[in-house]
């Protein structure tokens, strides 16, 4: 007889909730992570107030959010996510050619990372475990793009300054966060411990005047601290 599998063998899924007002692409993107055993679509909404319900009601580990929704839009479900008791989970935008100032404003409001809408699965899937991981998704090369086009409009959230001073481990932990990689990637490529990736991330974030890892890399950018042509080594 063969034995039953041992409970725990398996990891658990990556729960995502999708937030979309279009039922295609909610469609389309429930249909491609059908595909993928790490991902379980686990509650869907079709604007912020439902998301704002679904998401309290199923605390996902990762929430994919369109920005152009009726009745409470992206960004004003991102600023309702903010103003709640806990941890804010991650958030990766699908987003389209025309949204680059929506992007950025994400960005700054919380979001960790950004996608386009005619992703393949396996970017999608990626860029989900990324996040869950506690990583980002903000391709500095992209994002240097749209600051540029956009003028750096800079706000009082990420206020400009001068140049923090800081050190040059922090300046290779920044560089490596900003290429998305999450705390114990980072300790592991710089040889320290995870507990000293996290001080160092936390004296970046107080440097930086960043509420959150993704603020500090935009931070980073605007000043200058981090090479845009630098890509997180699983894209290359």
């Amino acid at each position: 007889m063969t034995a039953a599998p041992t409970p725990g063998d398996e990891p658990s899924p990556i729960r995502v909730c999708l937030v979309d007002d279009q039922t295609l692409v909610r469609e389309g993107i429930r249909g491609l992570l059908a595909l993928a055993d790490q991902v379980e679509v686990v509650a869907e909404a079709t604007d912020g107030i439902e998301g704002l319900a679904v998401i309290d009601a199923e605390d996902p580990d990762v929430v994919l959010l369109d920005l152009r929704m009726p009745r409470r839009d992206g960004l004003a479900l991102l600023e309702d996510l903010a103003a709640r008791d806990g941890p804010m989970p991650p958030v990766l935008v699908l987003t389209t050619f025309n949204d680059d100032e929506l992007v950025l404003q994400a960005l700054r409001s919380g979001a960790r990372g950004y996608l386009l809408k005619d992703v393949t699965l396996d970017q999608l899937v990626g860029a989900i475990e990324r996040l869950a991981d506690g990583g980002t998704l903000v391709q500095p090369s992209i994002t240097a793009g749209l600051l540029e086009r956009l003028g750096t409009p800079a706000t009082s959230e990420v206020p400009i300054g001068p140049p923090p001073s800081l050190t040059p481990r922090e300046l290779d932990v920044l560089g490596l966060v900003a290429a998305g990689f999450p705390n114990r990637e980072v300790a592991a490529a710089l040889h320290l411990s995870e507990g000293t990736v996290k001080n160092h991330v936390s004296s970046i974030l107080v440097k930086l005047d960043a509420r959150d890892r993704t603020q500090a890399v935009l931070r980073a950018l605007e000043l200058g601290l981090v090479d845009p042509s630098r890509s997180h080594p699983r894209d290359r």
